[in-house]
C-alpha cells in the first residue's frame, strides 16, 4: 500500500479523490464499514477497498485523464474485451463489479476535484510481478499469454458499439498524438530534433509498408509489460487494460521492452518472448524482421509521454538523458533500416 504523500498528487487533490472514492463505495453492494485506501498511483489512481462483510478486497480505479480521452463508452469497451478474454480465452483478468444499478462506469464530480473523472470497480487479483532475476523466463511467459490474447482478438467479433483508440502512426507520432508531441520531449532540440525527425519519417514508411491487414493489426493490450502480469504458482494473470486499443500485434512486444531499449539483455528478452509466443501462434518472418521498427516506434512514444509528464518524479529522473539515449538507438536503427 502506498503512502498518500508518495502518490505524486497534491495533497488537496488526493484528499478530494480519497473522499470521493469513499463516497463512491455507497453505489455498490458493500457494507457501511467498507473503506478505500491508496493502492497505486500512476496514470490513474487505484484504491484498495476492504469490507469486513466481504472475503476479498476490491480495486477502485479512478481515471486521471480528461473525459474526452477515455469516454464512458470507451471504458465500457475495455471492459467488454476483458470479460470476453475471461470467458472465451481462459485469460485471467480483473472482473468489473457493477454498481447497485447495474452500471459499470461511474462519474465523479466535486467542486474540489480538478476535473470530472470516470471510475470503475474491479475484483482484486492475487499474485505478484515476476522478480527481476527471472526476467528472461518471465518474457517467455509473457509471450505465451500475449499470443493467447492475440488469438482471441483475431477471432472475436468486435461489438458494433465497441470504441477504443488506434495506436497507429498518426495517433502516436503523427498529427494527432494521444500522448503529446515527441518533438516536445525533454532534450529534443537542435541535432536531436533533426535526427529524430528523420527517424520518424523512416518509421512511417516502414509501417505503411506493413499495413493494417487483419492478420497483423487488431485489438491488443498495448502495455504488456511484466509489471502488468501477476504470477501465482504456475498461473499468469493480466491487469491494466487502460491502454488497450487497435494496433500492430507485434507492438505488444515493444511495449514489454518499455524503458529497457538500451539494455544489453534486450536480445535475450526478445528471443524468450518469441519462444513463448510461438507455443501458441506462428509469427510471419517479415514481422519478426520488423521488431526493431516497433521498438523504436514505442521508444518515440515514450519520449512523447515523458514530455507531457515532466512534473513526475519518474520523468525527472530520466530527464534529457532519455532523448540522448533515443538518439543513440535512432542512429543504430537508421544505419540498418534508414
Amino acid at each position: 500500500m502506498m503512502d498518500p504523500d508518495s502518490s505524486g498528487l497534491p495533497r488537496p487533490l488526493y484528499n478530494a479523490l480519497e473522499r470521493e472514492a469513499q463516497g463512491l463505495i455507497a453505489r455498490y453492494d458493500f457494507s457501511e464499514q467498507a473503506r478505500a485506501s491508496l493502492l497505486h498511483q500512476s496514470e490513474n489512481t487505484m484504491f484498495l477497498v476492504r469490507d469486513p462483510a466481504r472475503p476479498e478486497p476490491a480495486v477502485l480505479r479512478v481515471h486521471s485523464q480528461n473525459l474526452a480521452y477515455h469516454t464512458a463508452p470507451s471504458i465500457a469497451s475495455e471492459l467488454m474485451w476483458m470479460q470476453a478474454l475471461r470467458h472465451d480465452a481462459d485469460v485471467i483478468a480483473p472482473e468489473p463489479i457493477p454498481a447497485k444499478d447495474g452500471t459499470l462506469v461511474q462519474l465523479l464530480t466535486a467542486p474540489d476535484l480538478d476535473k470530472p473523472r470516470h471510475a470503475v470497480m474491479f475484483t482484486f487479483l492475487t499474485g505478484s510481478e515476476p522478480p527481476p532475476d527471472t526476467l528472461v523466463e518471465g518474457f517467455e511467459r509473457l509471450g505465451e499469454i500475449t499470443a493467447r490474447m492475440h488469438r482471441h482478438a483475431r477471432a472475436w467479433t468486435v461489438p458494433r458499439i465497441f470504441s477504443r483508440h488506434a495506436w497507429d502512426f498518426d495517433a502516436s507520432l503523427g498529427a494527432h498524438p494521444l500522448w503529446g508531441r515527441w518533438q516536445e520531449g525533454m532534450g529534443v532540440d537542435g541535432d536531436a530534433l533533426k535526427l529524430l525527425s528523420r527517424l520518424a519519417g523512416v518509421l512511417k514508411r516502414r509501417l505503411d509498408r506493413i499495413g493494417t491487414a487483419r492478420e497483423v493489426f487488431g485489438l491488443i493490450h498495448a502495455d504488456m509489460r511484466l509489471a502488468n502480469i501477476l504470477v501465482e504458482n504456475d498461473t499468469s494473470k493480466v491487469i491494466d487494460f487502460d491502454d488497450c486499443g487497435f494496433s500492430w500485434y507485434i507492438y505488444d512486444l515493444a511495449t514489454a521492452l518499455s524503458f529497457l531499449e538500451e539494455e544489453p539483455i534486450v536480445p535475450p528478452l526478445i528471443a524468450s518472448w518469441l519462444k513463448g509466443y510461438r507455443k501458441v501462434m506462428p509469427l510471419q518472418r517479415e514481422i519478426v524482421d520488423e521488431i526493431p521498427t516497433f521498438v523504436m516506434f514505442r521508444r518515440m512514444l515514450e519520449l512523447a509521454w515523458l514530455g507531457t509528464r515532466q512534473h513526475l518524479e519518474f520523468a525527472q529522473s530520466l530527464g534529457a538523458g532519455f532523448a540522448a539515449g533515443t538518439c543513440r538507438l535512432a542512429q543504430d536503427y537508421l544505419r540498418r533500416f534508414g
